[in-house]
């Protein structure tokens, strides 16, 4: 695969296109509080992405959009995607990691996460895009949420 390179308000709408094929969420895409990288393919077409957004204190990040095209899941560009956006929120000062993820439980708690209380979660993030997202249309009780501090450096 190519490198990362932040997502640019050209790429949005290939993005939107992208994380509804992998079901991922679309809240806050375009935000400026949202840092969002994605990769491209030879022809153009987005084949990973991933990012985080930071609570309002910056002693917390969401990390949201790590997602690899099916074609490529279980060969590492996940995890190297997760330990990027791990790595972009420490350097941006942040001191716990925190994500929904109904399905890939196993694969976060390989990279340290446990199980975390989607409340605690919900208020350490209250002003992020997902957040806010997950509560005003009811998905926030539907979701899991998953934790692990984070180290600088």
């Amino acid at each position: 695969m190519s490198s990362l390179t932040p997502v640019s308000p050209g790429d949005t709408a290939d993005l939107t296109d992208f994380l509804r094929e992998v079901d991922l969420t679309l809240s806050g895409l375009d935000a400026p509080t949202v840092h969002l990288w994605i990769e491209r393919d030879a022809v153009g077409s987005i084949v990973a992405c991933t990012g985080f957004e930071l609570s309002d204190d910056q002693e917390h990040a969401l990390i949201r959009s790590v997602a690899v095209h099916p074609l490529t899941q279980r060969t590492g560009e996940g995890t190297r995607l997760a330990l990027f956006a791990l790595a972009r929120a420490a350097e941006s000062g942040a001191q716990r990691a925190w994500l929904f993820s109904r399905r890939s439980g196993p694969f976060w708690q390989k990279l340290g996460f446990e199980a975390a209380d989607r409340d605690d979660l919900a208020r350490a993030l209250a002003g992020t895009h997902q957040v806010q997202h997950f509560v005003q249309s009811g998905q926030l009780s539907r979701e899991v949420a998953w934790s692990r501090p984070l180290r600088a450096g």
